[in-house]
């Protein structure tokens, strides 16, 4: 048989053939390190016959996970010999953590959710837990706010949630929270996340940092169990390492209990994340964790050309948190890096979408739109429909984030686990069944007074109303019966089935059927899916438990479809992925860099990256641009802008200045994006006025009849300023055209518009 190793360049087949002991892979940008790590894997597995179920690899994303087994797993199964024998390799059976044939690859949440599942009841949790995504999360935290009298006063939901998660992913308690509160703002967030863990417990659930938490406290607990699990798994791989945050790495290293053969692959000029807990410490101190460490480096890039890679290091070379590398690739020739610089946003838009179009004309071409917020997309958006180009805007709704499907699935969670206060509280009321909020008050406040879950609570005021039902213990003794009804159903039933009986048990189908819409058809169809995806888990042997945990962790980034052709998406979620033509608008100061980092140095280097990234994903033509003026919320007008540091980084020998103009693509049904594209379209029909460019004086009384003229600037209760692009009849009856920036053409009548001259 020829050699496995054969079809790797010699960088990618020293890290193949390095399989003892510790090793650090800094892997550039588009330099093949998946191919390096699958290679590496079936290396193991086919030359040194290791078992694959002690194997375990590692990253962050589904899709990662699911392309490195193909890749493994097609490896493997062309090296199998002619009469289908795998050389002693029990390849073809088996599967999951339990499995016993094959590598364990997962995403750090999946290994934990699998190990929690058979190891979580010493720390006091039953194995069905829940699993709380981001909606219950955010409700379960609002409700504690109310219990604390706290309500949105100090804290919103979210930005509470949002520094519990930080002070998880960093291993602070609530406990340490508030020892370490240096405000008594601090102090009532302590008691804010105690509260939340409380209740979560009370409900057998976890949030997604629980469960890389627990998985680490049952590890802390019992070094007997780690030491365990450390000698299944004798040789362990970590993808994206520079993401990892301590949590993560206190994983690790319980898991390299037993041995140090871990292979770390990773980027520390990719590390981007750091507002969620990654720490890039992780990578830097590698060789100080593991003193026997080995260093390699990928340095050859397969995607972009050579002038791409030189702009781009030259850019996160100004960094110091960095061990360093040289990418070059074959591909020597290639345009230069294309420079914009557009009188405003809208212009810049304008410009980005003609960009976009001259890319599409190319056959095969893809085009990714990459921006720092999400806020940029609104006018990049209004430029591509203008132009009517078609294109992807990543951020939207996954399938498993609709309202339907998490009904559905709300119901299916507590058919396992009534204790789910969250799935209880989504669904007690959907479809209506005539329990309203003052029902759902009464039954939380004898949870709070008797210490009881929500369901337990609802079982209490079920016995209390016995001798006496009202109407509300009557619709609450329904309610108690649908659950049960769909707990026996769930123990009966195939999952298909299961869900098909949730949909007809609980009325939801007959509601969507009733309402008769289109909308309506859609959420069918929709939930008609579900069932599908119910049917192909059932087929593949899997149960209820494994599809709700699979539902919970599907992320947005798993749903971006990388064979559109002109993709919008931030930096951060363009991570990973490769375009044909790459656009980056928004190079400022305060944009990118970002204005949050101006003034610390380590969130700065941080931003410097973020560029890295989104310049090291073009392949083949990559341009940037900023605009001289910006509208900033909060601030009267257009506000003058300062280019990006990051662009007078770049060598001015990698460059090249581009010129034009997009104005004259940015109107949309007859709307423009700026007075001075509204000034040129009316002098060009005529009308030679030209429009005060200084700040317009409000006259707050209403025009006499008769006074609105084409060219005159107006202010709009609503939509703000605008300008009268045409004039239909006269007096009140009087009917405008007028165009408003950022909203399109509006026809208004005068005697409604309540418009104000300027």
């Amino acid at each position: 048989m020829s050699d496995l190793l054969e079809q790797l360049n010699s960088e990618q087949r020293a890290v193949a053939e390095h399989t003892e002991g510790p090793v650090l892979v800094l892997a550039g940008a588009g330099s093949g390190k998946t191919r390096a790590v699958t290679y590496r894997i079936a290396h193991l597995i086919e030359s040194h016959r290791v078992p694959p179920w002690s194997i375990l690899a590692v990253t962050f994303t589904n899709k990662a996970a699911e392309q490195m087994r193909e890749r493994v797993a097609g490896l493997l199964a062309e090296r199998r010999r002619p009469d289908g024998e795998a050389d002693g390799n029990p390849w073809s059976s088996g599967g999951g953590i339990d499995g016993r044939a094959r590598p364990q690859i997962f995403t750090f949440h999946a290994l934990c959710v699998r190990l929690l599942r058979r190891e979580i009841e010493p720390l006091g949790y039953s194995r069905d837990f829940a699993i709380y995504d981001d909606d219950d999360q955010t409700r379960l935290v609002k409700s504690c706010l109310a219990e604390l009298g706290l309500g949105d006063r100090l804290f919103t939901p979210r930005a509470a949630l949002s520094r519990i998660s930080y002070a998880k992913n960093h291993s602070i308690s609530a406990a340490e929270m508030y020892q370490g509160a240096r405000d008594p703002d601090t102090e009532k967030l302590a008691s804010v996340y105690e509260r939340y863990q409380q209740r979560l417990r009370s409900a057998n659930a976890l949030d997604f940092d629980d469960l890389l938490l627990k998985t680490v406290e049952l590890f802390d607990r019992s070094p007997e169990l780690a030491a365990a699990y450390s000698g299944r798994f004798r040789y362990i791989h970590v993808d994206e390492y520079q993401d990892t945050n301590r949590v993560q790495y206190r994983l690790i290293r319980h898991l390299t209990r037993a041995h140090h053969n871990l292979c770390v692959v990773g980027d520390e000029d990719q590390s981007i994340y750091r507002w969620r807990g990654a720490s890039i410490e992780n990578i830097l101190s590698f060789e100080k964790d593991f003193r026997e460490a080995c260093v390699l480096r990928l340095e050859r890039n397969y995607r972009s050309t050579q002038v791409i890679l030189d702009g781009a290091s030259a850019v996160v070379s100004r960094n110091r948190a960095r061990k360093g590398k040289t990418l070059w690739t074959e591909r020597k020739t290639g345009r230069s890096i294309g420079i914009y610089q557009a009188a405003d946003a809208e212009e810049e838009a304008g410009f980005v979408a003609g960009q976009v179009a001259e890319a599409l004309a190319e056959p095969g071409a893809t085009v990714g739109v990459l921006y720092r917020t999400n806020a940029q997309a609104r006018l990049l958006e209004e430029a591509m429909r203008a132009r009517q180009i078609g294109y992807r805007l990543v951020g939207g709704f996954s399938f498993y984030a609709r309202a339907e499907i998490r009904d559905v699935l709300a119901y299916a969670r507590l058919a396992v686990n009534p204790r789910d206060t969250a799935a209880l509280l989504r669904v007690i009321n959907t479809p209506t069944r005539g329990i309203g909020e003052t029902t759902l008050a009464q039954l939380e406040s004898i949870a709070r007074q008797s210490q009881l879950t929500l369901w337990e609570a609802l079982e209490e005021s079920l016995i209390r109303a016995r001798e006496n039902p009202s109407r509300a213990a009557r619709a609450l003794k329904g309610f108690q019966q649908l659950i049960l009804g769909l707990a026996e159903d769930q123990k009966r039933l195939g999952l298909s089935e299961f869900f098909s009986s949730i949909l007809e048990r609980t009325g939801y189908l007959g509601m969507l059927r009733a309402e008769d819409s289109p909308e309506a058809e859609g959420r069918i169809e929709n939930l008609e899916e579900l069932v599908n995806a119910a049917a192909e888990t059932e087929e593949s042997g899997e149960g209820l438990t494994a599809f709700l945990d699979r539902a919970a962790l599907v992320a947005d980034t798993d749903q971006i479809d990388e064979r559109a052709r002109a993709t919008l998406m931030t930096l951060h979620s363009a991570k990973g992925l490769e375009f044909s033509v790459v656009l980056m608008p928004g190079l400022e100061e305060g944009l990118l860099p970002h204005k949050l980092s101006l003034d610390d140095d380590a969130a700065l280097e941080e931003e410097r990256r973020l560029c890295y990234v989104g310049m090291t994903r073009a392949k083949d033509r990559l341009a940037l641009s900023c605009a001289a003026t910006r509208r900033s919320y909060g601030e009267e007008g257009r506000q003058s802008t300062r280019r990006s540091r990051f662009l007078s980084e770049i060598p001015t020998e990698f460059t090249e200045t581009l010129s034009g103009s997009g104005r004259a693509q940015i109107h949309w049904q007859g709307a423009f994006n700026s007075r001075e594209s509204i000034e040129r379209f009316l002098q060009s029909n005529g009308f030679q006025e030209r429009i005060e460019q200084s700040r317009p004086t409000l006259r707050r009384s209403s025009p006499p009849e008769n006074t609105w003229r084409r060219g005159s600037q107006v202010r709009h209760p609503k939509y703000g300023v605008g300008t009268i692009l045409a004039c239909e009849g006269q007096g009140e009856d009087q009917k405008l055209t007028v165009s408003f920036p950022g909203f399109g053409a509006k026809k208004l009548m005068s005697r409604f518009a309540t418009l104000e001259k300027m």
